[in-house]
């Protein structure tokens, strides 16, 4: 990677807490006292990017960071692994800042130490999994913005990206000035032990208030979201470790999982095939003020039908709960409106593509749609007009790149990665992991504009009506806003999509696979997952090693699943992992070491060999009436 001429490179990077350190008190809060703090994992990455393409450029690379006057430590480190510079953004008149009032403050920093050409982020910070500052830092300074960066090169003026989605892998490119949040793989993190950092009160660093930072209001007072109420995610798991031979404990166990439920089909199929009704969709403007009725709106991700189904499902609780309408917003040619309103849609709102880029089949540079910038400009104009009571979005690469921007430019509260959202006293409230998933914490937002993203998998959809049924649903009025062009797109060259991305959150049994399965006996796996209906997923370590995509990872930086039945295999159970299948209703364990901490997080313990156990499970379940969970989802996108 050569550059012509030195860069300048920003880095921002979050101090967190060490949440796998944290621990219960007496009273059930967290104990915080004595809990180190780090740089949050991702922002490593962003700090060695930044550092070695400062280097190769004969740049430089200032490192940025937001908090307390301890925050300082972050700084000390980056500067310890090769940052030229860093300024530590620190003010008692910062505290309680949300995300918005964050960019806001990290986009000010940036306009007065830049210009930079190159503003790295990382993906998100692992104890909010939010990824909405620096989308929202984009919009600010009206840069173009990719996430989840995984391969980058540099050719002339321009980034060559190779970038992980939620749903699968993009290729891209992007001028500079940009601003992307890098994935993990992307490289090996910045890291240095304290005795290399430098010290304290170095004049490496400088020190910005909110007195540099310009006209607030600043922390609580400017911030359009406030946290409420937390609670602990707590799950009583039976942690019954079976013993004596093997077989008898395979017997046991799936008399367990049989007498709990674990093993029965499930109840009910959603049918996706909706007759198109008849009528033709209004053309009609949308109306110049606010609407009469109350509007909750959904964003739909072009190409993700069941995402939007699930939103549209939330929508419609949130309306009936102030007596307005559930709208979809919907990129034009994506979904059929009869498809939407049997989804719950009472209006729909579409996004047309400016006349100069349909005409060649490539709107906003990018053969797959309109860039994502120019979609968030086309909703935020939508917004201004109508003022909805509420943007639900999904909390996936693009859902949290469209919220993040229309957020900054309506000045919204966005609560990021909800898992639950409610009418509380005409407000929405909305419910957020918080500490990697250890806590759960009520949000809401006092801006006009509510907005909140929601994490897949977590809210059931809307039931669409079975083919035969196409006479009551309902022909809904439709919409469209023409979207316009914006500079600097970032063009896309192509896409692969894996199905496992809408799979994995839906099924209703999983089974996990952990470094302890060599990946060539993955084929013993799938007579048991045919019988049990399940999708094969696994821990982080086993999609870094690329034995499955990541598609198919779960816990805190994969998918955070719900089934009726999960299975680990060969897997220790570490928190990171263990936390995203906390709302599982019965998991079942196989390792051979009977301390690993899985039999901790599980109903079920079985200690032996997994291709023993998992041959006997087979068997033995094949003996049983079990009838295998049927799909839910429609065919891969």
């Amino acid at each position: 990677m050569v550059s012509a001429r030195p860069l300048r490179i920003a880095a921002l990077v979050k101090q967190i807490p060490a949440f796998e350190e944290l621990a219960l008190g007496p009273d059930g809060r967290l104990v915080r006292d004595g809990v180190g703090a780090e740089i949050d994992p991702f922002c490593r990455r962003a700090v060695a990017q930044g550092v070695t393409m400062a280097a190769g450029s004969g740049g430089s690379c200032v490192v940025v960071t937001m908090g307390p006057p301890g925050a300082e430590d972050a700084l000390r480190e980056a500067l310890a692994c090769g940052a030229n510079s860093a300024v530590l953004v620190s003010d008692p008149a910062l505290a309680g800042s949300d995300s918005l009032v964050t960019a806001r403050a990290l986009a000010a920093v940036l306009r007065r130490e830049g210009p930079f050409d190159l503003v790295l982020t990382g993906l998100h910070a692992v104890d909010s999994d939010t990824g909405q500052v620096g989308p929202e830092i984009a919009e600010l300074l009206d840069l173009p913005f990719v996430s989840g960066v995984r391969e980058l090169e540099l050719v002339g003026e321009h980034l060559r990206l190779g970038c992980e989605r939620d749903d699968g892998w993009v290729r891209a490119q992007v001028a500079m000035p940009a601003v992307l949040s890098v994935a993990e793989r992307l490289c090996s993190p910045a890291k240095a032990g304290p005795d290399q950092w430098l010290p304290a009160g170095s004049d490496l660093i400088a020190r910005v208030g909110v007195a540099e930072l310009g006209e607030g209001p600043w922390g609580a007072a400017g911030s359009p979201t406030h946290v409420g109420q937390t609670r602990l995610l707590v799950t009583e798991r039976r942690r019954r470790l079976l013993s004596g031979p093997l077989v008898e404990q395979v017997r046991q166990a799936v008399a367990l999982l049989e007498a709990g439920g674990a093993l029965d089909k499930e109840v009910g199929q959603e049918i996706f095939g909706v007759p198109v009704v008849s009528g033709a969709p209004s053309t009609v403007p949308p109306p110049a003020g606010p609407a009469t009725t109350p509007v909750v709106a959904a964003l739909v991700e072009p190409g993700r039908p069941r995402l939007g189904r699930e939103l549209l499902g939330a929508a419609g609780r949130l309306a009936r709960g102030i007596a307005g309408d559930a709208v979809a917003v919907v990129v034009v040619g994506d979904a059929a409106p009869s498809t939407l309103a049997a989804s719950g849609a009472g209006r729909i709102v579409e996004l047309v593509l400016p006349e100069a880029s349909a005409a060649d089949g490539s709107p906003g540079g990018s053969p797959d749609g309109p860039d994502e910038a120019m979609v968030a400009s086309g909703v935020a104009d939508w917004a201004e007009a109508t003022a909805p009571w509420a943007i639900l979005a999904p909390s996936t690469s693009w859902g949290r790149h469209i919220a993040g921007r229309v957020a900054a430019r309506l000045g919204a509260g966005l609560i990021g990665d909800a898992i639950e959202v409610e009418v509380v006293d005409g407000r929405l409230l909305a419910w957020k992991p918080a500490f990697g998933g250890q806590l759960v914490a009520a949000v809401t937002s006092v801006s006009p504009v509510q907005m909140a993203t929601l994490r897949p998998g977590v809210v059931a959809g809307v039931v669409a009506r079975p083919p035969g049924r196409s006479d009551d649903v309902p022909a809904v009025p439709v919409f469209r806003v023409v979207l316009a062009e914006r500079n600097g797109p970032v063009v896309l060259s192509g896409r692969v999509r894996d199905a496992a991305a809408d799979l994995v959150p839906a099924a209703p049994v999983l089974v996990g696979v952990g470094q302890g399965v060599d990946p060539a006996a993955y084929g013993d796996l799938d007579a048991l997952v045919s019988l049990l209906g399940a999708e094969l997923v696994g821990t982080r370590k086993v999609t870094d090693q690329g034995w499955l995509p990541k598609t198919r990872q779960v816990g805190v930086t994969g998918h955070a699943v719900s089934p009726r039945l999960y299975v680990a295999i060969g897997l220790s159970g570490k928190f990171n992992h263990a936390v995203g299948v906390r709302r599982a209703g019965t998991v079942l364990a196989i390792n051979t070491d009977p301390a690993a901490p899985i039999f901790d997080a599980a109903d079920i313990g079985i200690v032996g060999d997994w291709r023993e156990v998992i041959a006997g499970l087979t068997a033995e379940l094949a003996k049983r009436v079990v009838t295998p969970a049927r799909s839910t989802l429609p065919s891969a996108p």
